[in-house]
């Protein structure tokens, strides 16, 4: 299923604006360079509204914030929403500090995302900034299980209508919705979590893979999101008794570059709700 939109980023290629994660930002655009798509980073206002302009695609990850990188953040949202480029928002840590969770919620509340993908806490944060933290979405703990997973798909579904745009939730189960069906995955590895940066590579795929596939954009996003956790399977199993998580993060990026798309609709696991 989800191998078609891998082949379509290969064939057709994705430029795309990160402004993302200072920790991750070389594996962000190693990820990317591996999936078939092409990394820009700019993050001086100046500089981010044209280097957005030529590109097909924008990743906002609020990862490391400062107010000069708030300000590249605008003006490249600015520019991609002014061209009708794909957008995602990685809103990491919101929840955390005042800072970092008035950003997220401001951006959310000025631009129109094609995704936002987060884990359930950041989630649950930016639902409170729309004025949906209630009633059921109070009652999904920060960890999506088979237990309330009914109630946490009842909350994406919501959360993405409310947004108007497509929720990605990760975590051990994925949720992608777009508020009318929302995919179910469960590919992955526990271990993945060792590993710092494997969300903002993730939210890179995820730019890529809609910038290629711009008539369905739930779709792109779900396979962005079953290819990383493929790529952790995989990984895993390439993994020697020495090995640790350095090489078990490079092993990922492997496992991205090496994927074909029957690979990945080989491994994918998923159900649709």
């Amino acid at each position: 299923m989800f191998g078609k939109y891998l082949k379509k980023l290969r064939e057709n290629g994705a430029l795309i604006h990160n402004i993302t994660n200072y920790v991750t930002v070389n594996d962000v655009a190693n990820v990317l360079l591996a999936a078939g798509g092409s990394p820009v980073m700019a993050d001086e206002a100046e500089d981010a509204r044209e280097i957005t302009a030529i590109c097909g695609g924008l990743n906002i990850n609020i990862g490391t914030l400062n107010r000069n990188t708030i300000k590249g953040m605008v003006a490249a949202c600015e520019k991609a929403s002014e061209l009708g480029h794909k957008i995602v928002l990685d809103p990491v840590g919101a929840g955390a500090s005042s800072m970092r969770t008035e950003t997220a919620i401001n951006l959310m509340n000025r631009f129109q995302f094609d995704v936002i993908k987060g884990n359930i806490s950041e989630i649950k944060v930016l639902a409170c900034g729309k004025g949906g933290a209630v009633g059921v979405d109070a009652d999904i703990n920060d960890r999506i299980t088979e237990k309330n997973l009914d109630k946490a798909v009842e909350f994406v579904k919501k959360f993405a209508c409310d947004i108007k745009g497509i929720v990605a939730v990760t975590g051990a189960i994925d949720l992608i919705s777009d508020g009318k069906k929302c995919f179910v995955i469960r590919n992955g590895r526990e271990e993945m979590s060792r590993i710092t940066g494997t969300g903002c590579q993730l939210s890179a795929l995820v730019a890529a893979f809609i910038t290629a596939n711009p008539e369905d954009i739930l779709g792109g996003t779900a396979a962005a999101v079953a290819m990383m956790g493929v790529a952790g399977e995989i990984a895993w199993e390439n993994m020697y008794r020495t090995d640790g998580n350095s090489t078990y993060r490079n092993r990922i990026i492997d496992a991205v570059y090496n994927m074909s798309g029957e690979m990945l609709d080989e491994r994918e696991r998923y159900e649709i709700r």
